[in-house]
């Protein structure tokens, strides 16, 4: 990290909303909204943080509400959506009257309840698109409680990438490298086609022009559809390397425990396929995919091992395209 003694605050016109989405995670919210206050009071005072609970049920509204009083955060308020439409639904909840008032933010960031951005973290964003206009969505670097670094940079979906992510099989991977999903953890600032919605920040002019989330996705995809939507209106997607953020990861979600596959993971996926690129490709998508995955379960069977992901994988995909296609 840079030696912050270096590096001077520096004051902005530039108005930015930070959105936090809560889902039973209320301490660990209040955790995240103190390190992004921090970040933004480093180089700006125009800033404003919008809390949103996601219908957490579990009393998260008023313990976030009472602390942000205590605290005398006057920038930060919470406001509850009324219902858990997902990920994208809840952050629309507040880009939405944020992007249709007289005095819009220009700059709209994202942050997981579960990440905490260092210091630097969302000057480095902010800096990267003021100054390449025609970049419209920036994301971070995200790293783990160790420093371990995690892939958020991928490439969009496709049926070969379908294909090899399915198989995960060396010498397979090595042939159709070009077409994998997840990418190298990037070593410096570049281009891609989507990045995970941890850490992101939007150009409020791009959002007006693409739209915001798409609310048909619950979860997932949901970050993957809105930068297809930008890269087709000319918008460009960025990975800041300079913008480090920590993060726990699956959190709300439970993703890493997952035993099977939940419905909401194979609905977003069918709506991704079949909006972006059609019924036919989504069939074709997911005929490959179930042939992966086939191959992938006789290559651990040879290999003895019994670590085949999620139960009823193969069943679940196909049972669900039937009904979904």
């Amino acid at each position: 990290m840079k030696n912050l003694d270096t590096l001077s605050p520096i004051t902005s016109l530039m108005k930015i909303l930070a959105i936090i989405l809560n889902y039973k995670t209320a301490e660990m919210t209040l955790n995240s909204a103190k390190t992004a206050i921090d970040a933004l009071d480093y180089f700006t005072t125009d800033w404003q943080i919008e809390i949103v609970d996601n219908d957490s049920g579990d009393g998260s509204y008023d313990v976030i509400r009472e602390a942000i009083e205590s605290k005398g955060w006057d920038k930060v308020r919470v406001v509850e959506s009324g219902h858990n439409g997902g990920f994208g639904a809840g952050n629309n909840f507040a880009m939405r009257p944020a992007l249709d008032q007289d005095v819009q933010p220009d700059y709209i960031y994202i942050l997981n309840s579960d990440a905490f951005p260092d210091t630097l973290a969302i000057k480095a964003l902010f800096d990267y698109l003021k100054e390449h206009p025609k970049v419209g969505i920036a994301g971070s670097y995200i790293h783990g409680l160790e420093g371990d670094s995690h892939r958020t940079a991928f490439r969009f979906p496709s049926i070969i990438g379908e294909l090899e992510n399915a198989v995960a099989f060396g010498p397979l991977t090595k042939l159709l490298k070009r077409h994998i999903i997840s990418l190298e953890i990037p070593e410096q600032t570049t281009k891609v086609d989507w990045l995970a919605g941890a850490s992101m920040m939007f150009r409020s002019s791009m959002l007006k022009e693409v739209g915001l989330f798409d609310e048909t996705f619950f979860l997932y995809y949901e970050e993957t559809d809105l930068c297809k939507r930008a890269i087709n209106k000319g918008w460009e997607t960025v990975y800041v390397k300079e913008s480090k953020v920590e993060h726990i990861g699956s959190v709300s979600t439970g993703m890493k425990k997952w035993q099977r596959l939940p419905i909401y993971w194979l609905d977003s996926r069918c709506h991704y396929f079949r909006k972006n690129h059609g019924r036919i490709y989504l069939g074709i998508t997911t005929m490959v995919r179930l042939l992966g995955l086939m191959l992938r379960r006789i290559k651990l069977l040879i290999q003895i091992r019994k670590n085949f992901g999620p139960s009823h994988h193969i069943l679940d995909m196909f049972t669900h395209w039937v009904r979904n296609f």
